[in-house]
């Protein structure tokens, strides 16, 4: 085996020499210390391994009483030869959570591991991707076979992906998954393996893994600075439409250093880095069935403070929802109806109940897409057709047209900005995507926004929580309707910056340093 750039992992006959803790931050006073911890159930699993003073035997590390310094930071990887329910895998996981140490694998994926019924649901995106990643491996004329996974790492570079993923969903040490082929292939199962059963050829492979794990877990500190906080922005280069354009990004990250917090932008391959940080800010367009959901969960799960959280990705990205959330309240709404699947006589009615044109929308469609203007019914059963493809249900509004759309910033229950989105030049809505074109914004102080706008925008914020939102009004004469509220609204610089300058990306920082401490302090925000 070639050798590694550090002892973390490496096979060895030597005696004496240990883990380095993976990037012990050397600013005196500095918060970010850190410590790896292998924990095995017997000394002899790490035998072929360099020995080290920070691996720990499971009784060793059960029976730990030693005071861990208050903010030091502890990775455990737990190497235990099982997991089973109340054992001594189960119960490494379980104390380390219960110490404040990141442990991997955490209880919940333990939990999920021992049941299909609980993993196999996480499945069925992965499943999709098979049959191509599969095509051109040796294994794809066989009924199936069993792949080891080292911390999401495979030799098998058309799998790669599918590894990474499957790490992201069930973070554990050593997987083993089943491939299987019936009519197409699937995956017939997922389970922990152990590190005592690795043959000499997948131990070099294990200690490569392991060692490219440490890395991604305790890099080089980014700053010899002592920042108060550490902030991830997870953010897609290659999103057409992003929420946050990237001198938006640089100015969080500049703002960001001057009041002590140290901001870095991540993408979704960084998912298993989540546990360095102490605040996820989401800056890529959302979705409740794609990477961003699932990152809002897990940096909630660790004890970040998030926005997005999870709850408001739910209840916003729902226009169906939004509708009956807004209509039980009272709030101000162009005239709308859920249309169902299995109901089409429904079809033929909406349109005399709401008159054409109308409009016709899939629940969690964005950025106008999945939004359909029709003039008739023969428009409204062709756009139907093709949106129940998607849904079981869909939307129906009444046509409000205006010249512009109000959006007023909203965080944690307070108006922080206002906007004038204007239609795309001869079109109904801000965004045409055939042409390619965006509407133009103008950006007003808040006070300067009418007060009816601006107060319905608050009432209808304050269903979905406490959070970042966007809400779009509508304003026709004396009336103002809402027409969404959004979870992840744009913070663009040049447009929602234009009157508050570098004091938006203050208020919002802000807001995270404020229920950052109040964590700290055990206050419930």
């Amino acid at each position: 085996m070639s050798s590694l750039q550090t002892n973390f992992g490496e096979k060895s006959n030597a005696s004496s020499l240990s883990i380095i803790p993976r990037n012990t931050d050397e600013t005196p006073g500095g918060r970010h210390s850190s410590r790896v911890m292998i924990i095995v159930e017997r000394k002899e699993d790490w035998s072929s391994y360099i020995p080290s003073e920070d691996m720990l035997t499971a009784r060793e590390y059960l029976e730990e009483s030693r005071q861990f310094e208050p903010g030091k930071r502890v990775q455990v990887i737990n190497l235990c030869r099982n997991y089973k329910y109340l054992g001594h895998g189960y119960y490494c996981s379980l104390l380390a959570e219960a110490r404040g140490h990141k442990v991997i694998p955490p209880v919940r994926t333990i939990s999920e591991l021992a049941k299909k019924s609980l993993y196999g649901l996480a499945l069925d995106d992965l499943e999709k991707s098979l049959e191509k990643a599969l095509a051109q491996h040796p294994c794809a004329s066989t009924d199936g076979f069993t792949l080891s996974l080292y911390f999401g790492r495979t030799d098998l570079e058309p799998l790669q992906d599918i590894a990474r993923q499957l790490f992201e969903a069930f973070p554990c040490p050593i997987l083993l998954v089943d491939f299987r082929r019936t009519d197409t292939w699937h995956i017939a199962g997922v389970r922990a393996g152990a590190l005592h059963k690795l043959r000499e050829s997948q131990e070099d492979q294990f200690a490569n893994a392991l060692d490219a794990f440490s890395r991604k877990v305790w890099r080089q500190p980014r700053s010899r600075r002592l920042a108060r906080y550490d902030m991830a922005i997870l953010h897609n280069p290659d999103d057409a439409l992003p929420p946050s354009n990237d001198r938006a990004l640089e100015n969080f990250i500049r703002v960001g250093k001057g009041m002590g917090i140290d901001v870095e932008l991540i993408g979704r391959k960084d998912y298993a880095r989540l546990a360095e940080y102490d605040a996820l800010l989401i800056r890529e367009t959302t979705s409740v069935d794609d990477h961003t959901y699932r990152f809002a969960k897990k940096a909630e799960s660790e004890g970040l403070i998030v926005m997005d959280d999870p709850a408001s990705i739910l209840r916003c990205t729902n226009k169906v929802y939004l509708t009956d959330l807004l209509r039980s309240h009272g709030l101000g709404m162009p005239a709308s109806e859920i249309l169902y699947r299995d109901n089409p006589q429904e079809l033929e009615r909406v349109g005399m109940r709401l008159g054409f044109p109308l409009v016709l929308k899939i629940p969690d469609g964005c950025f106008s897409r999945g939004v359909y203007k029709v003039e008739d019914a023969r428009q409204l059963r062709s756009a139907a057709a093709d949106l129940f493809e998607h849904s079981v249900l869909l939307l129906a509004q009444e046509f409000v047209f205006t010249e512009y759309d109000w959006r007023i910033g909203i965080l944690n229950r307070k108006p922080i900005y206002s906007c004038q989105y204007f239609m795309s030049r001869g079109h109904w809505q801000i965004v045409n995507h055939k042409a390619g074109a965006i509407g133009e914004c103008r950006t007003l102080p808040v006070s300067e926004a009418p007060r009816a706008v601006v107060e319905l925008a608050l009432r209808a914020a304050n269903l979905i929580g406490d959070g970042l939102y966007g809400v779009d009004l509508k304003e026709v004469g004396a009336e103002v309707m809402v027409i969404e509220v959004n979870d992840n609204p744009n913070l663009d610089a040049g447009i929602e910056d234009a009157c508050l300058k570098d004091e938006l990306y203050r208020l919002v920082l802000g807001e995270f340093i404020r229920r950052l401490e109040l964590k700290r302090h055990g206050q419930v925000r």
